[in-house]
């Protein structure tokens, strides 16, 4: 599989997200919510996306309260911690500050990226830190979930009118599936099998990636009769591909191509 990150339009919807920041009608509304179900590359795409820009990448833990939130921010910001809750409160303050402003200097967007957001989403003491932070500082927070984040911020408004956009995730489209093998696949896919790779993997991309491996063992075996058009359908007949998300049944590669499985 080639080291390539493919950027879908899960990951344009978000960018785009990010871009209304700057066009937000109020300084405060500095938070975005990104949520989806499981496989659907949201931590792949926010920590990436992070990484690139040099900005800090957080995961929510269950029992995170206030203090251990700051604690870790800091430690990513790469600050020494003061013993006291509210002297960490304010070196995070500046250190986000520092970071905004260097970001900007070098014409990047710094955010603050909490990932599995749904554990602190109705705690109101840790969402209310967050917002605190994101409003004192100017620096937009994303919440990364995986649904019940908006649910959980309707029961806080003074939270919920912070949030300048949602954006939910959704599973691969045909255009995506087939970019993605194009992009990372060691052997040219053929539009017929890239096809039934997003039918059995409902868009899904865990499973787009278990298919690929499959797809790329098989090619590098046996090279596709026409390069030019890619390994197809027909010659991967028969081969398992991946297991069923449901019932963990193997899913194959048909010969009949109206067989699914």
């Amino acid at each position: 599989m080639k080291p390539v990150f493919v950027k879908t339009h899960n990951y344009h919807a978000f960018h785009a997200a990010l871009k209304s920041l700057n066009g937000r009608g109020a300084e405060e509304c500095q938070l975005v919510v990104v949520d989806g179900e499981p496989g659907l590359g949201k931590t792949t795409i926010l920590s990436r996306w992070a990484s690139e820009n040099g900005c800090i990448y957080l995961r929510a833990k269950t029992e995170w309260q206030s203090s251990w939130f700051i604690a870790e921010l800091l430690d990513e910001a790469r600050v020494t911690k003061p013993h006291r809750h509210e002297a960490r409160f304010k070196a995070a303050l500046q250190a986000l500050g520092e970071r905004a402003l260097l970001a900007e200097n070098s014409g990047r967007q710094f955010a603050v990226v909490i990932d599995e957001a749904d554990h602190i989403s109705g705690r109101q003491k840790v969402i209310e830190t967050v917002r605190d932070l994101a409003d004192l500082s100017g620096v937009p927070f994303v919440l990364v979930g995986m649904g019940k984040i908006r649910d959980n911020l309707t029961r806080f408004p003074q939270i919920a009118s912070r949030v300048s956009g949602y954006v939910r995730f959704s599973t691969a489209s045909q255009q995506d599936v087939e970019h993605f093998l194009s992009e990372k696949c060691e052997v040219p896919v053929a539009p017929c099998l890239a096809e039934f790779v997003r039918r059995c993997t409902g868009g899904y991309n865990r499973e787009i990636k278990e298919a690929l491996v499959a797809i790329e063992r098989f090619g590098l075996r046996n090279a596709p009769a026409d390069p030019d058009l890619g390994l197809t359908i027909r010659e991967m007949a028969g081969q398992h591909l991946i297991n069923d998300r449901k019932s963990g049944q193997p899913i194959r590669v048909p010969s009949n191509l109206g067989v699914v499985a």
